[in-house]
């Protein structure tokens, strides 16, 4: 089923579906994109998502939508919606199943050259380190007292208990630590989903992956970031595990029914909410702190891990190699900021479901290290086209609450990509492009495979062009590690 309803085009990178398009619209929704990406949009239907969270009670501005928009649960994936913090609604299908899915990169010192050939056995150490695929269970045991402090604290546990370095803190957004989390909210089911998998990267579009940098555009921001061409960096992406997906199905079951009793009018159940201030809706907000806290804490210790695999294969210290951080982001979450609506500075919460946070320079919520030139952001395209870095830009601040994509977005379902394409053909895609790869399973493998996803080139080509970003850096795969 397609968008058949009206989506007018603003200029060359926004289009806008306007209020009553679809009955109950409160505002407006305007989807960024370019004029040769709008008809695959159109077709999938995600337009009609975009509309519906217009319908959100207490949403302010408008409903937006990144250009690696695509269907999702209640929310398109790419969705960016903010709502009143006195009293407007937060809904888990803004933020997404896998709470606190994001990105990390970590920088290092060496060029492929440094590598002396081994990259092969490089990729195959992280792959035996970082525990992937479906249900993996991380390498670390801990018990209920220990979870507790991982969902108040997050990364600050894992570096607290020899996970990495202190200094990572300042490169995690947040810190590592959502404030607000309260463990009493979550519930047995999803501790002790969580519990075994602390310290995994999962499935999915979950990945690993080793890179070069290909491309400087910004000098200037990349020598910030401790970014050079030719070197050698490593990207994570993965998020909460089954603590955050038992967080978020749990809560948006007690919503529908909240909805339902409550008389709540919403064009999809699956836009399922509650008022913030109320028990129901404060009770989630925490929960969902606690699962992004969970998420940092994980990314942290693959960080250690990570290094640790450095060590193994080339014999020197992480330390000598220069792996620090660049910068962690969360692409799946709420927050409670500050931003102009109407006028005046109010007090919003942020849904951000596949997009992520773009501060532009000054931003008090910005790393000190990073806040004089702006927040970094990471996207990652398909495991062939790697990864941009990009630093967030004064027309976000003004038009998307500070946001912008978080990848490519997807251009084929993962069913459609299981029967369409061939393992084979994907691995000799690889081999072509001189990537070394290791993978669970053929069928994960399928799901991801580079035609499944947008080209992230125009996905990036739109965000800069539109005030939301600046390229900094693109990033070149050279071995994958896929969930």
């Amino acid at each position: 089923m397609a968008w058949e309803g009206k989506l007018n085009r603003i200029d060359d990178n926004r289009w806008e579906i306007p209020e009553g398009a679809v009955p109950g619209m409160r505002t407006n929704a305007v989807i960024y994109a370019s004029e040769g990406m709008i008809g695959r949009i159109r077709a999938d239907n995600a337009p009609l998502q975009a509309a519906n969270v217009a319908c959100l009670p207490g949403i302010v501005g408008s409903s937006l939508a990144m250009p690696d928009i695509h269907w999702g649960y209640g929310f398109p994936i790419g969705g960016v919606a903010a709502v009143d913090a006195d009293g407007g609604s937060i809904s888990p299908g803004g933020i997404g199943f896998d709470i606190n899915c994001g990105v990390r990169l970590i920088r290092t010192d060496l060029t492929v050259g440094d590598l002396g050939g081994k990259v092969g056995a490089l990729v195959d150490e992280l792959y035996k380190n970082v525990p992937s695929g479906l249900g993996s269970k991380g390498l670390t045991k801990i018990g209920n007292r220990e979870m507790d402090d991982i969902l108040v604290n997050g990364s600050e546990w894992a570096v607290e208990n020899g996970y990495g370095w202190e200094r990572d803190l300042e490169a995690t957004e947040d810190g590592g630590r959502m404030q607000g989390a309260d463990p009493a909210t979550v519930s047995d089911r999803a501790r002790k989903r969580g519990i075994p998998q602390l310290g995994s990267l999962g499935s999915g579009n979950h990945f690993l992956e080793l890179d070069v940098v290909s491309d400087v555009y910004d000098e200037a921001a990349a020598k910030k970031f401790g970014l050079r061409k030719g070197a050698v960096t490593v990207t994570v992406h993965c998020g909460s595990r089954g603590c955050g997906h038992q967080v978020a199905t749990e809560y948006l079951q007690e919503m529908e029914r909240y909805v339902r009793s409550n008389g709540v009018g919403l064009p999809d159940r699956q836009l399922a909410c509650a008022p913030l201030g109320s028990a129901l809706g404060d009770d989630y907000y925490r929960a969902m702190c606690c699962g992004a806290n969970y998420a940092w804490a994980n990314r942290q210790m693959i960080t250690h891990w990570v290094r640790e695999s450095f060590e193994r294969v080339l014999g020197g210290t992480a330390e000598g190699m220069g792996m620090d951080m660049v910068y962690d982001v969360a692409h799946n979450i709420a927050k409670k900021e500050r931003h102009e609506v109407d006028g005046h500075t109010a007090e919003v919460l942020v849904h951000r479901k596949g997009a992520t946070r773009a501060f532009a320079p000054g931003r008090p919520e910005i790393s000190p290290m990073y806040r004089d030139v702006g927040q970094p952001v990471i996207i990652p395209g398909d495991m062939r086209a790697g990864t941009y870095v990009l630093v967030g830009r004064k027309g976000a601040m003004e038009e998307t609450f500070g946001s912008t994509c978080h990848g490519a977005g997807r251009k084929m379902s993962r069913k459609a990509a299981v029967g369409g394409l061939r393992a084979s053909d994907v691995k000799k895609e690889m081999r072509d492009s001189n990537i070394y790869l290791r993978s669970g399973s053929e069928e994960g493998l399928l799901e991801e495979a580079p035609a499944a996803y947008k080209d992230v080139d125009e996905v990036i080509r739109v965000v800069c062009a539109a005030g939301l970003t600046d390229k900094v850096a693109k990033l070149t795969p050279i071995g994958v590690v896929k969930g």
